[in-house]
């Protein structure tokens, strides 16, 4: 492996163990192992009419998510293997910045028609079983958003990639120290940059809800700056709420559908998130991601010996993107691992807080039959897309809390 460079081959190994270390460290491996476990039922808590639909719901729109990811791959190996970016970007002339960020629209572009009717397909399906309540000017609209979103990031992340590799020979030092600092700067400016792209957000009016869940912060002794509703009604009958951003940035949201919920059980949905921020799990992620980023772009240095042009070549787009999305795709199930813990603990945190199981079960249950949640998810879809742990699985845990707890 004379191509390894011995200086970025040892940058890889010290990030790689850093990475290892930061999940390590902050990651609840151990959540209540030493008490009494219920085991996951679903038959138990949910009629044999909601668990069909469940799996109809999921056999419906698992064909285009699997095709869309499917297309991803084999999109982004192309243009890690193949020519087939320098063909599709050769016709392209100008200063070497201008066809970089041409070369990312058109290569976007290429990718996101090959995707569209996958994306209608979906979106379609989301509408016979009642989730979506967009038109398609308001679907186009948010895909176009998020795709123009994409575009914007690839546009400088690819940029200061080439711009640099033009300049430097160990170019992979400062564009590792650049990532790092993106990801971080991302992740606080993302609640009120780009968050507002797709949601209106407004203060929860004064009133008892607002009351009871800023004494819940304080119980919790979690500082909120505030307590925002979004209004997902505009285009989906989902229940959800979330923490964003951390510090001056950091606020809990609610989206607009949950409201008609009992309040009991958005208290403990918001118990939930507050359990995110005492735990720090938006910092903790956001240090992962930089770490990942560090070491995508010193492994991008290492492997970029392999292909046919150099990285300070503008044709190189192609390769660069592709790398970049097989990176994203292939490091999703250690992230959904990680996260599930994650989320076991937030969950463990609004018991521990409220000391109320039996609203946590008709809580979860409520969100799993209006979110139309996968019950039993098959080994490979749990693998590929459940950042979560399944209904199921948490309404067993809050069992389980209850007879660890029981007088």
């Amino acid at each position: 492996m004379r191509w390894l460079d011995r200086r970025a081959g040892i940058a890889l190994v010290v990030l790689g163990v850093a990475i290892l270390a930061v999940v390590a460290l902050t990651t609840p491996w151990d959540l209540m192992r030493d008490g009494p476990s219920v085991p996951p039922d679903p038959a138990r808590d949910f009629t044999a009419a909601q668990i069909a639909r469940s799996r109809a719901f999921d056999a419906a729109t698992s064909a285009p998510a699997y095709l869309s990811l499917g297309l991803t791959i084999v999109f982004a190996g192309l243009l890690v293997a193949t020519p087939l970016g320098e063909r599709l970007l050769g016709s392209l002339r100008g200063p070497w910045w201008l066809r970089v960020i041409l070369g990312v629209v058109v290569l976007t572009a290429v990718v996101e028609l090959l995707r569209w009717p996958l994306g209608v397909w979906y979106e379609t399906e989301l509408r016979a079983f009642g989730l979506s309540t967009q038109n398609w000017g308001s679907w186009t609209g948010d895909r176009l958003k998020g795709i123009g979103v994409r575009v914007a990031l690839l546009s400088v992340i690819v940029l200061v990639i080439v711009g640099l590799a033009r300049r430097f020979k160990s170019w992979w030092v400062p564009a590792a120290v650049g990532a790092f600092v993106l990801t971080v700067g991302a992740s606080f400016i993302y609640p009120i940059v780009f968050e507002p792209l797709f949601n209106d957000f407004t203060s929860m009016p004064a009133g008892q809800l607002r009351t009871d869940l800023l004494d819940l912060a304080e119980r919790a002794d979690v500082p909120v700056e505030d307590v925002l509703v979004a209004d997902a009604s505009r285009r989906t009958t989902a229940l959800n709420a979330y923490v964003s951003g951390f510090g001056a940035t950091r606020r809990i949201v609610v989206y607009d559908t949950l409201l008609a919920a009992p309040e009991k059980e958005v208290e403990l949905i918001i118990a939930h998130e507050l359990g995110h921020a005492k735990y720090n799990d938006v910092l903790n992620g956001t240090l992962v991601g930089g770490l990942g980023a560090a070491f995508g772009v010193v492994l991008l240095f290492c492997l970029a010996p392999l292909w046919r042009r150099p990285l300070s070549d503008p044709l190189t787009v192609g390769a660069i993107m592709g790398f970049l999305s097989l990176a994203t795709v292939l490091s999703g199930p250690a992230q959904n691992v990680v996260s599930r813990q994650i989320e076991a603990r937030a969950d463990l945190h609004a018991l521990d807080l409220t000391r109320d199981p039996e609203t946590f079960i008709s809580m979860q249950k409520r969100l799993a039959i209006t979110n139309i949640s996968d019950l039993s998810p098959d080994v490979v879809e749990y693998v590929l897309y459940a950042s979560h742990p399944t209904a199921p699985q948490r309404i067993a845990m809050a069992r389980s809390w209850e007879l660890m707890n029981a007088p």
